[in-house]
C-alpha cells in the first residue's frame, strides 16, 4: 500500500510504484477529471499540479511523487481566480481539456501575475483544445490575473 497526498488529503492506494500517476488518480482514486489522451506528454489533458508545478501525470510515476502534494482540478478552491474566470468567460465548449488547461494556467499565473498576450500564448502553447476555446482561455487568464490581485495574491 502506498500513501499519496492528493488535494490535501492522505489517500492510500494499492498500486505498483512504477504506475503512471494518471492511472492511479483515475483508476484507483476516481479523479476522472485527469484525462488520458496522448500518453506521451504532448497534449496536456492529464496535467496536475505536483508541489504547485504543472506536470503531465501520464509520464510521472507513482514512486516519484510519494512525498509530494498532488492537486487535481477538484483541489482548487471554488473561489480560485482561474475557476471564477473560466466560469465568467464561459471558456469550455466540450470541457474535456479544461481541467488540465486550468491547472496549467494556475501554475503559470503563480509565476507570472501580470501576463501579456505573448506570455500567455507561450505558456499555454503546449496544451491542446480541439474545440478552439483559446481566445476565451486567454481572456479568462487575464481576468484570473486581475482577480488574484484583488484577492491579495
Amino acid at each position: 500500500m502506498i500513501t499519496l497526498n492528493v488535494n490535501g488529503k492522505k489517500r492510500t492506494v494499492d498500486a505498483d510504484p512504477g504506475t503512471p500517476l494518471l492511472w492511479v488518480l483515475r483508476d484507483n482514486l476516481g479523479f476522472t477529471s485527469v484525462k488520458y489522451t496522448c500518453g506521451i506528454s504532448e497534449c496536456g489533458m492529464c496535467t496536475v499540479l505536483i508541489d504547485g508545478d504543472a506536470q503531465r501525470s501520464c509520464i510521472v510515476y507513482l514512486d516519484e511523487v510519494l512525498e509530494s502534494e498532488i492537486t487535481t482540478i477538484e483541489g482548487l478552491p471554488e473561489d480560485h481566480p482561474v475557476k471564477v474566470a473560466w466560469i465568467e468567460k464561459q471558456v469550455p465548449q466540450c470541457g474535456y481539456c479544461q481541467p488540465g488547461i486550468m491547472l496549467q494556467a494556475a501554475d503559470f499565473l503563480s509565476r507570472e501575475p501580470n501576463p501579456t498576450d505573448v506570455q500567455i500564448d507561450e505558456a499555454m502553447d503546449n496544451v491542446i483544445c480541439r474545440c478552439g476555446s483559446h481566445p476565451r482561455i486567454k481572456k479568462a487568464i487575464h481576468l484570473a490575473a486581475r482577480l488574484a490581485v484583488k484577492q491579495g495574491g
